[in-house]
């Protein structure tokens, strides 16, 4: 009892200390430090451990927000805008937000899966080999579908047996050039844009 008593009596007392209100009953000034708490005094700003400010590009879609990027021993700790940009001139969408959460996420896939075709289970492969695989069969149905002309002659040079949907985060430059590669290079028909969907 005497153990609690001791408690109660302490808390009120830091409790007298530190909150604002009783000091300026009490006559401090409000304008003062008076709204200052022990609690308050120790606390630091989240960023000041940042050793690393960077700049990138928010991921989310084609407007190209600047984002500034604090990091601490080589790993992100807090994303903002940035308010140099003319685009987003320190503000982010509530995806742009979200970055921090993207990049650090458990569930973020961070290497090349492949399932082969009738299989339940995941592989782990090298990046190079996927680039490859994909440009391997992408040629091989080019090859096996590629129509040069239609039965009354005239000349189409296209395959509808391959198809593109583009992302939001690919500007008008990307996407002219896709469109050129995959259209002119390859005869792909079937070319499409996210942002349109």
């Amino acid at each position: 009892m005497k153990r609690l008593r001791k408690t109660i009596v302490s808390r009120a007392e830091r409790f007298l200390r530190d909150w604002a209100v009783p000091r300026q009953l009490a006559g401090e000034d409000m304008f003062s430090t008076a709204s200052k708490s022990s609690l308050s005094n120790d606390l630091r700003p989240r960023l000041e451990e940042a050793d690393t400010i960077g700049t990138s590009i928010c991921p989310f879609c084609a407007v190209g927000c600047a984002q500034l990027v604090y990091a601490k021993n080589r790993k992100p700790i807090h994303i903002e805008g940035d308010p140099r940009s003319p685009v987003n001139r320190g503000c982010l969408c509530p995806k742009g937000g979200a970055t921090l959460g993207m990049l650090l996420s458990p569930k973020r896939v961070n290497q090349t899966l492949y399932r082969a075709p009738n299989s339940d289970t995941w592989e782990v492969k090298p990046l190079e080999w996927a680039m490859d695989r994909i440009a391997e069969l992408t040629k091989k149905a080019r090859d096996e579908t590629h129509v040069h002309a239609l039965p009354d002659g005239r000349v189409v040079n296209q395959t509808t047996a391959i198809s593109h949907l583009g992302g939001a985060t690919m500007d008008n430059e990307e996407n002219y050039l896709i469109k050129k590669l995959f259209s002119g290079g390859l005869g792909m028909v079937n070319i499409e844009n996210q942002a349109r969907i």
